[in-house]
C-alpha cells in the first residue's frame, strides 16, 4: 500500500488565494513537505520570503493546472489589461510594468508564474484532488486527500480553487431543442466567430455587458436577465466596497451560499459601456419564457429567432472533493467565521464568498494562514 505523504498544511489551488496562502505559510516559517515516508523536516526555510517566526511545520500546494496563473489561464484572449478590473498585486511582490494591450491570460499567467518561482513556493502540478476526508473522530486529528498523484495526510487545509471549474448552466423549458449553438462564458473564444449570427447573451453581471459590448461590434444581439440589472450611479469608493463585501460575509457566516460581490455593489460605468449603451446593445429585456429549436419565445408572446445562447449565468464554488467533510449546513451553504469553516477549524475557505475579488483573496489566505497558525500551536504539531 502507497505511504501517504505528511505535510501540516495542505493548498489546494494556486490562483491569487492559493498563491497568497502560500506566501504567508512561508513567511511564517512553513517549508515544503518531503517525499512520503519523510518527517515534517523543520528545518530553516530559504528564500526572499524566508521566516518571520521559528519554523512551524511543512506545507503543500497542489493545483489541477498544467501550468501557473489558476482561471485566468483559459479567460478570453480579447479580455486586455486595460479592460480586465482591478487585479490587485500578489503579497511581496508587485506586479511588474502592464501593457494594457496584452491580453489578462498571457500577463496574470507570467506574473503568477514568476512570482512561484521567485518565492520558491511548493507548487505541485498537474495534481486534482479528489477527495477530503477525516482520518478519525478526533477533532484534532489529521485529514486525508486523494488526489491524482496519491495520498496526503495533513493536520489541516486552505482550500482555493475557486469557481471557474463549476460554470452554472441554467435549466430552461426547450433547452435541449435549439439547434444552433449554446456555450457558457467559461467556452468563449472570441466575437468573431459570431459573425453573422444573432447573439442572445443571458446574465445580469460583468461579464454579461462586457461581451454584449464586445460581439455586439461584430453581429447583432439581444439581451436577457431574470431580474432588472442595478446600475450604479455613484463612486464606487473604499467605503462601498467594505459594505459589498460585509453583505456577502455576512450570508456566509449564516450559512447561506454566497453571492456575487457584483450582486451587492450593481454594475459600474465605463466609457465603453456608455457607448454600448448609446448603440441600444444594453437595451435589457425580461427573461424569455421557453427555448425552441431557431429561437425563443419572449416574454409578451413574440418569437425571435437566434443562432448562439451564451449563457453568462456564473459560476459555483468548487467544493465537490470537500463533500465527505459533510460541511454545507441547511441553508445550502457552509457557515464561515471569517475564513475558516465554523464547523472544521482544520478546513480553510479562501477566494470564497467575500474573499473572491483579487484583494479579498490576498486577505484570505493571510487569514487562514494565521488561524491555522494558531490551531496547531495549540494541538501540536505530530
Amino acid at each position: 500500500m502507497e505511504t501517504a505523504r505528511r505535510a501540516d498544511v495542505v493548498v489546494v489551488g494556486a490562483g491569487q488565494a492559493g498563491l497568497s496562502a502560500a506566501y504567508h505559510l512561508q513567511r511564517h516559517g512553513f517549508i515544503p513537505a518531503g517525499p512520503a515516508g519523510a518527517g515534517t523536516g523543520q528545518t530553516a526555510a530559504e528564500g526572499p520570503a524566508a521566516a518571520e517566526a521559528p519554523p512551524a511545520g511543512t506545507y503543500v500546494v497542489l493545483d489541477a493546472e498544467d501550468g501557473p496563473g489558476g482561471a485566468w489561464r483559459h479567460r478570453w484572449k480579447s479580455l486586455l489589461m486595460a479592460t480586465v478590473n482591478g487585479i490587485s498585486d500578489l503579497p511581496g511582490i508587485p506586479q511588474p510594468d502592464v501593457d494594457p494591450a496584452e491580453a489578462s491570460s498571457s500577463f496574470l499567467t507570467r506574473y503568477f508564474g514568476g512570482y512561484e518561482h521567485d518565492l520558491g513556493l511548493a507548487i505541485e502540478r498537474p495534481v486534482k484532488v479528489h477527495s477530503v476526508t477525516r482520518e478519525d473522530a478526533d477533532p484534532a486529528g489529521r485529514l486525508t486527500i486523494t488526489t491524482s498523484s496519491g495520498g496526503f495526510s495533513a493536520r489541516a487545509v486552505i482550500n482555493a480553487t475557486g469557481t471557474w471549474t463549476r460554470p452554472f448552466w441554467p435549466i430552461y423549458p426547450g433547452k435541449a431543442s435549439f439547434r444552433g449553438r449554446q456555450l457558457h462564458v467559461a467556452d468563449y473564444v472570441s466575437a468573431g466567430e459570431f459573425r453573422g449570427q444573432h447573439v442572445i447573451v443571458v446574465g445580469g453581471g460583468i461579464s454579461a455587458v462586457g461581451l454584449l459590448d464586445e460581439i455586439s461590434k461584430f453581429t447583432s444581439t439581444t439581451w436577457f436577465t431574470r431580474r432588472v440589472p442595478l446600475w450604479r450611479e455613484a463612486a464606487f469608493d473604499r467605503q462601498a466596497g467594505h459594505d459589498a463585501v460585509a453583505l456577502v460575509e455576512e450570508r456566509v457566516r449564516q450559512g447561506l451560499p454566497p453571492q456575487s460581490v457584483v450582486s451587492v455593489t450593481g454594475l459600474i460605468w465605463t466609457p465603453a459601456l456608455r457607448a454600448a449603451a448609446a448603440r441600444g446593445v444594453l437595451d435589457r429585456h425580461p427573461m424569455f419564457t421557453a427555448i425552441e429549436p431557431d429561437g425563443v419565445r419572449m416574454a409578451d408572446g413574440s418569437f425571435l429567432a437566434a443562432g448562439v445562447i451564451l449563457w453568462a449565468t456564473g459560476f459555483r464554488a468548487e467544493l465537490e472533493h470537500l463533500a465527505p467533510l459533510h460541511l454545507r449546513g441547511p441553508g445550502g451553504g457552509i457557515a464561515m467565521d471569517g475564513t475558516q469553516v465554523a464547523a472544521e477549524p482544520r478546513v480553510h475557505l479562501v477566494g470564497y464568498g467575500p474573499s473572491s475579488s483579487t484583494i479579498g483573496a490576498n486577505r484570505a489566505g493571510r487569514a487562514a494562514v494565521a488561524g491555522i497558525v494558531t490551531l496547531l500551536a495549540r494541538t501540536g504539531i505530530t
